[in-house]
């Protein structure tokens, strides 16, 4: 999508500067013997060198940029200054002929030399070593809590019937003791294992952690 281009102050500033720019440029060579189309490659001419250095300025700084930069702004301005009424142009000096005739070559080699530069080379950060974590001594104030004594065989053979029993529901533990309950107060004597199994009618495994969990015989 092309962009339109809008007129603005700067823009026009810019337009009307370098036009008077490029007739001081072109009524200064003319003076000094440079006629025709000579005339009027000279403010192309130092137009360009001062557009390369600036260009090559806003990519790297360094000191040869900053040079060119400086001599084509002097020629530009100088030939603005000397075209306000300071200079007899019917009768520009030798000096000046002698410059206006060798700009060429001094903008050819500016040219060329901003042209062929080489560019900065970036410098790229190499990751040094990683510095190693320090040791850290831990030193510990409290008394560590003594291991707890094994269990005796008797209290791991007991407890291993009812480590590896089915768990029973609440419910069921509870109908199972009203049984029992029952069985008590109207015989006198505790119910057996063997009788809560008959009367529960579940699995002999349930039957067996029921009893063991009423210590029943």
């Amino acid at each position: 999508m092309s962009r339109s281009i809008r007129p603005d102050a700067v823009l026009i500033q810019a337009v009307i500067a370098g036009a008077l720019s490029f007739a001081h440029l072109h009524d200064l060579a003319a003076a000094a013997g440079q006629s025709g189309w000579k005339a009027w490659a000279y403010p192309i001419s130092v137009d360009l060198l001062l557009v390369a250095a600036w260009r090559r300025l806003r990519t790297g700084r360094d000191r040869s940029s900053w040079t060119w930069f400086a001599i084509a702004l002097c020629a530009s301005l100088g030939a603005n200054v000397a075209t306000a009424g300071l200079l007899d142009m019917d009768h520009v000096p030798a000096w000046l002929r002698i410059l206006v005739a060798g700009w060429p070559a001094l903008a050819f080699l500016g040219g060329t030399l901003l042209v062929h530069a080489p560019a900065p080379a970036a410098t790229e950060s190499v990751p040094g070593p990683e510095p190693a974590a320090p040791e850290v001594e831990m030193h510990r104030t409290d008394t560590p809590e003594p291991a707890p004594a094994p269990l005796p065989a008797a209290e791991l053979t007991a407890a291993s019937p009812l480590a590896n029993a089915p768990a029973v529901p609440p419910a069921l533990l509870d109908h199972a003791r009203s049984i029992a309950d029952a069985h008590r107060n109207t015989t006198g004597e505790p119910i057996t294992a063997d009788a809560l199994t008959a009367r529960l009618g579940l699995p002999a495994s349930t039957c067996q952690a029921i009893a063991a969990q009423l210590q029943l015989a």
